[in-house]
């Protein structure tokens, strides 16, 4: 069993990797293998509609020249996804857009690879747009037919300088506990 956390963030060791850390945590401590994987930053590119995934259905972007095919597999193999981005402008970050766009399309035009794994988003934002960054993160899981835990409360953290989140610990707390649950999950569909 494992969980794979796309941070979409360019900030490195920044508040998006702490909230995704936190929620990894409860998941490797019920014995459950845990990636966290660094987009934000990195190249990739948006999706160029070549449609030559659904021709050659060979798992895998027809455009090699980015980090995404490197990833597909460990996420195809994943029981768990959980992305990460801050909000930019109210949305996920260019990177997280670009990463849910490709992995989305490739995986639904192989027999929809994503089918029946656990997804779960996480955001921060300085003070608003939370929402709507949360919501087109979990867009992914609702059209790959994938199966979202809920916490607490809607996963996200407020914060604006680095480490900063660790003062919300409504965040905190809902991290942790959106971690227990998706180890929960998992093992209950293994």
């Amino acid at each position: 069993m494992k969980v794979v956390a796309i941070n979409g963030s360019p900030r490195k060791g920044g508040n998006t990797e702490i909230m995704l850390r936190k929620v990894l945590e409860p998941i490797g401590q019920a014995a459950i293998e845990t990636e966290l994987i660094q987009i934000g930053g990195e190249n990739i590119h948006g999706c160029r509609a070549c449609l030559q995934c659904r021709k050659n259905q060979n798992r895998r972007c027809a455009y090699d020249d980015d980090i995404l095919n490197g990833l597909l597999e460990r996420l195809f193999e994943a029981d768990g996804i959980v992305l990460g981005s801050p909000t930019y402008y109210a949305d996920m970050t260019p990177e997280m857009k670009a990463f849910i766009d490709r992995v989305g399309y490739v995986a639904g035009a192989n027999g929809r690879l994503l089918k029946r794994k656990v997804g779960a988003a996480v955001t921060v934002s300085r003070r608003g747009g939370a929402t709507h960054a949360f919501d087109s993160m979990n867009h992914l899981f609702q059209i790959s037919g994938m199966i979202m835990p809920g916490s607490t409360y809607w996963n996200f953290g407020l914060a604006k300088e680095k480490g900063e989140v660790l003062k919300d610990e409504e965040a905190m707390a809902n991290m942790q506990d959106l971690g227990e649950t998706i180890a929960w999950l998992i093992k209950k569909l293994n």
